[in-house]
């Protein structure tokens, strides 16, 4: 019998209307705005007392290095919920929302899989409640108004030559990442060098996800450094009068979603960054609400711990003043036999040796973890290929550490394959264990964050600051923007700037060759080695096989 997909399994769900949903988690009704059936914008402001309520625990679910094969964090983390409903917890999950430019390239959706899914999986995957098109709406409407600003006599005194303020897309779009505009004669300006990056990647995205009210989103907006006059002055939104604009665009989108999973429990999906490119953490206002909500939160940051945790410990928590009490490492024997030199087609057989090399990957994983005083335990993804030696490797692996790790197979269970995690992970919730602490203080300057970075999570020997880059660090510390937090735009396959280096590498350098001050999201991006910010599609999109059936169904979403 052949295994359904993730959208046949989904398409089967039984679902429940969005208000049964939200009685779950003491929401009235009227503090919904539905979008159809299944889905709602929680309108926080009407929801009566709930600032007055206690916070429930926070527990971020992250992972070792991922590689090709795909590891299943979401999965996991809707796994992980769905467990701890099963064992009798009030629990949450708060996640991002996927970007087209996966579901169409090659990474595929982001809304779980198997039988851990959150539903409707292709609304949340496609278009959902339109907030991803209002991120690029209101980014866009900065980048014409800045070009409208210079046409029509430039009260500012903007130059054109630096404007550092670029264009967004939710597409993968490598044709767009560096174009000349506004050709075409005198009636369409004046022809300047600028180019596309993706919407996630937007620091309208990531002041999105970092704004905790309307009020604070508008400031944040207004804060946006879209470039500097000759004489080096910077130039704002709020300058150029764009704010007002930008947030009426985003009032809405700033509204948490809720969803529910395949077993009916609670889920608010809102934000979307990637973890490689920009901070990767779903919105502050989601997380804070979840916490309200219930007495446990399930949150994920994208792909490795070295990335997306990083950057939730260091940006996210410390900006929104959050203290995440737990933290699963997602693990697989077939990406630990990756990391040890097993090639791709090899993963499915049995390698207990290079499983065991492997291990080093996640061990630094949890070391990293660790190192921020949240206490990790270990997610193994259960595959079908997976044989008892490897489980029992990875196992004693963590067991030496002093580290609890669990065997799951949510993917083909659902909640029944989790019930052990979530038991583990409650109790490690509750011991009181956690002592959270960033790694780095505000007042570190800006090379020495990224310093500290590379060295203590990455395992480097140092950092190379390019010229241009060293230059442009100095000039935000002069400009008084120092205390920031640094946002590391690097590759998500290796804890180095080589996608090749495998394992846990170490004595390696991490090149950072450009910074960009994010002065509305409230940190400092560094583009290091060769990550791209516009990424592209694969040779063979996975936009080839998506279309409708006689039905008008969607088939081959993920």
């Amino acid at each position: 019998m052949s295994v359904p997909s993730d959208i046949e399994i989904a398409r089967a769900a039984s679902m429940r209307p969005i208000g049964e949903i939200a009685a779950k988690l003491g929401l009235p009704e009227d503090s919904l705005e539905p979008y159809g059936r299944t889905k709602a914008k929680i309108a926080l402001d009407r929801v009566p007392g709930l600032a007055d309520k206690p916070d429930g625990k926070l527990i971020l679910v992250t992972a070792m290095t991922p590689t090709p094969a795909g590891e299943g964090k979401t999965t996991t983390t809707v796994g992980l919920g769905d467990g701890l409903n099963r064992i009798g917890k009030k629990a949450v999950m708060c996640l991002r929302e996927p970007s087209l430019g996966p579901c169409f390239g090659q990474k595929g959706g982001a809304a779980g899989g198997g039988y851990a899914q959150v539903v409707p999986m292709e609304d949340i995957n496609l278009h959902f409640t339109g907030d991803m098109h209002a991120i690029g709406a209101a980014h866009n409407l900065l980048s014409a108004m800045v070009d409208n600003h210079i046409y029509w006599g430039n009260s500012a005194g903007l130059d054109a030559r630096r404007v550092t303020w670029r264009r967004v897309v939710d597409m993968n779009d490598r044709a767009l990442r560096d174009i000349v505009s506004s050709l075409g004669g005198v009636t369409n300006g004046f022809p300047r060098q600028t180019g596309y990056d993706i919407t996630v990647a937007s620091e309208v995205m990531a002041i999105l996800c970092l704004a905790d009210s309307l009020e604070d989103l508008q400031r944040r907006l207004g804060q946006i450094v879209v470039g500097a006059t000759r004489e080096g002055e910077y130039v704002t939104a709020r300058d150029l009068k764009a704010d007002g604009a930008m947030a009426v665009l985003l009032r809405d989108a700033l509204m948490p979603n809720l969803v529910q999973t395949l077993e009916n429990n609670p889920a608010i999906v809102h934000g979307g960054p990637f973890a490689n490119i920009a901070h990767g953490c779903n919105t502050v206002l989601a997380t804070k609400t979840g916490l309200k909500l219930g007495d446990y939160v399930v949150t994920e940051a994208g792909f490795g711990a070295d990335l997306g945790a990083e950057k939730f410990f260091d940006i996210k928590c410390r900006k929104a003043g959050l203290s995440p009490v737990a933290a699963v490492v997602v693990a697989t024997a077939r990406a630990l036999k990756f990391h040890g030199g097993v090639a791709r087609a090899d993963l499915n057989t049995e390698n207990v040796a290079a499983l065991e090399a492997g291990l080093a990957n996640l061990g630094k994983h949890l070391d990293n973890v660790a190192s921020y005083g949240v206490p990790p335990v270990v997610a193994i993804n259960g595959f079908s290929a997976d044989t008892a030696d490897e489980h029992a490797a990875i196992k004693a692996f963590c067991a030496a550490r002093g580290v609890e790790a669990s065997i799951c197979t949510h993917w083909a269970e659902g909640s029944k394959g989790t019930t052990e995690l979530a038991e583990i992970v409650a109790t490690t919730a509750d011991s009181g264990k956690a002592s959270f602490a960033p790694i780095y203080p505000d007042a570190m300057p800006l090379a020495d964050k990224a310093r500290t970075v590379a060295q203590k999570i990455y395992g480097a020997d140092d950092v190379d600051i390019a010229g241009p880059a060293a230059r442009q660090l100095k000039q935000f510390e002069e400009k008084g923007y120092g205390h920031l937090p640094v946002c590391m735009a690097k590759t998500q396959y290796s804890f180095s700037t080589v996608p090749s280096a495998k394992g846990a590498p170490t004595g390696h350098t991490v090149e950072i060759r450009e910074a960009r001050l994010s002065a509305g999201a409230e940190f400092v991006v560094l583009v290091c080695g060769d990550i791209m910010t516009m990424p592209g599609l694969p040779r063979t999109p996975a936009a080839e096989a998506i279309g409708l059936n006689a039905d008008g169904e969607v088939e081959g979403l993920f």
